[in-house]
């Protein structure tokens, strides 16, 4: 157990550190000073400011107010806010007024940024990455760090700001290596390998800050295979068996075996593959033989569900990433198989918000097999129903009908939670779209009825349903 004065303490060596990194890090970004830049920028001058508090006060309050009580899928309730004008200060605002609430957090974020006239600033992104450590969601964080910095955005503020949320987490003993691989994992992903290559040599060998990991050299070797410099990729790769204090492993074999295809080196790639076949020190995966096997989507979609079986999700992830990255594209399948696996293993959140990211970051709609165990997945949560409604209509709204086991689902629940008049007509909405219902669940609504004096109600659902089956299909 952590006592206050350590987490002080940690916190305090991981930031002088983390300082140090960052700072070298965005001389190289910025090329120059970041120290007088303000994290938190707002458009409008001193004076207008001054004069709008209360309106824009009002709206603050307004929109906190729609998204504290509606809470999930409000996008619409927030376009009928009488809101014309969506200012960067305004949306910061309300993100720091979500600052406990990181799942509303991100919901108001994407609606704001699809507002005319909205901007991306530093401000708004750091409210909404404060609001995100706060629960921990710090794959998300980096992959937020990496749009701010492709917009040119990122600064040295936004790294301390993630550091205290990792310290916060008590993860502050491994925080320090764990940013430096996001850092050059950033760099690397913005076709920059060569700074990557400074960063790691002046931190790692020069000032001795940090002893790499596996993770380290991984990044590293695979900014030099997508830039296609195998002379330094050969170099990193012999620098990590000399010192003799990383093994490599099967990623890192992956992604040497990918740069030798990608170069047309076929031979050494094959070469390399039949070594690390023969020592028997490390057993070559899915992965590593798709370095060597045809592009497709199916293929990785393979792998993907390899990994996640073995709840192994961040590399199914960094998979997913390279599907995009190559150009191979994913497909609703790809997601489908990640959430499937988070809800097999009680990771709920995180596969609601993957089924969230789907349409809005990778460009894949939900079909019925997503909705249908998001569905599926909320029903069974307690206090969820009404969030499982919600995703409903928004599967009806984009044209997907639901299924039988579907609607036993959303009924059964309804059940439960005593809410008998949905229960009824979503039970009726079944009947009318010529979906026979098993018969339990019919028993299951029945009761529910008989037990809160419903009595009239059941003998009219039984009614229908005693017609519905007496009545022969025509063709």
């Amino acid at each position: 157990m952590f006592s206050s004065q350590h987490l002080v303490s940690c916190s305090s060596k991981t930031f002088r550190t983390f300082s140090q990194l960052t700072g070298f890090l965005l001389r190289g970004i910025h090329g120059g000073d970041d120290s007088n830049k303000n994290p938190y920028p707002i458009s409008s001058n001193s004076t207008d400011a001054s004069s709008n508090t209360s309106s824009i006060t009002q709206d603050i309050d307004k929109l906190y107010k729609i998204m504290s009580k509606n809470q999930y899928n409000t996008p619409l309730l927030l376009d009928d806010s009488g809101i014309k004008v969506v200012t960067p200060e305004l949306v910061e605002q309300v993100l720091k007024k979500l600052t406990n609430a990181g799942a509303l957090a991100l919901s108001f974020f994407r609606w704001a940024e699809k507002q005319q006239g909205f901007e991306h600033t530093t401000g708004i992104y750091n409210a909404l990455l404060d609001s995100l450590g706060k629960i921990k969601q710090f794959q998300l964080i980096w992959d937020i760090v990496y749009c701010m910095k492709r917009k040119g955005i990122l600064v040295n503020e936004t790294f301390g700001l993630i550091m205290h949320r990792y310290a916060r987490a008590r993860r502050s003993g491994d925080a320090e290596l764990c940013d430096l691989n996001c850092l050059l994992g950033t760099l690397c992903k913005s076709k920059n390998a060569r700074k990557a290559q400074d960063v790691f040599d002046e931190m790692v060998k020069r000032r001795k800050r940090f002893v790499p990991d596996v993770k380290t050299y991984a990044v590293l070797l695979e900014g030099w295979g997508e830039a296609k410099n195998l002379v330094m990729l050969k170099e990193v790769y012999r620098e990590m068996r000399d010192e003799g204090v990383v093994e490599p492993d099967v990623v890192v074999y992956r992604i040497i075996i990918g740069a030798y295809c990608k170069c047309g080196k076929y031979d050494e790639a094959l070469e390399l593959l039949r070594e690390i076949e023969g020592n028997g020190k490390c057993k070559p995966s899915a992965h590593v033989y798709l370095a060597v096997s045809p592009l497709c989507i199916p293929t990785y979609n393979a792998v993907v569900g390899s990994y996640c079986w073995s709840k192994r999700f961040n590399d199914a992830y960094q998979m997913v990433e390279e599907m995009r990255r190559k150009g191979v594209g994913t497909n609703s399948r790809t997601y489908d198989i990640i959430i499937h696996h988070f809800i097999r293993v009680n990771r709920t959140e995180e596969a609601y918000f993957l089924f969230q990211r789907m349409a809005s970051d990778f460009g894949c709609e939900p079909n019925l097999n997503t909705y249908a165990m998001i569905v599926r997945m909320l029903c069974q949560e307690v206090e969820r129903v009404d969030l499982a409604v919600q995703v409903w209509d928004q599967m009806k709204d984009r044209g997907i009908l639901p299924g039988m086991h579907m609607f036993a689902s959303l009924v059964n629940s309804l059940c439960h939670e005593c809410m008998l008049d949905d229960a009824c007509r979503y039970f009726q909405e079944m009947l009318d779209l010529g979906i026979r219902p098993p018969g339990r669940l019919y028993d299951n609504l029945k009761e529910a009825l008989l037990d809160n004096g419903k009595v009239d109600e059941a003998i009219s659902i039984g009614e229908k349903l005693d017609n519905i089956r007496k009545t022969p299909w025509t063709g």
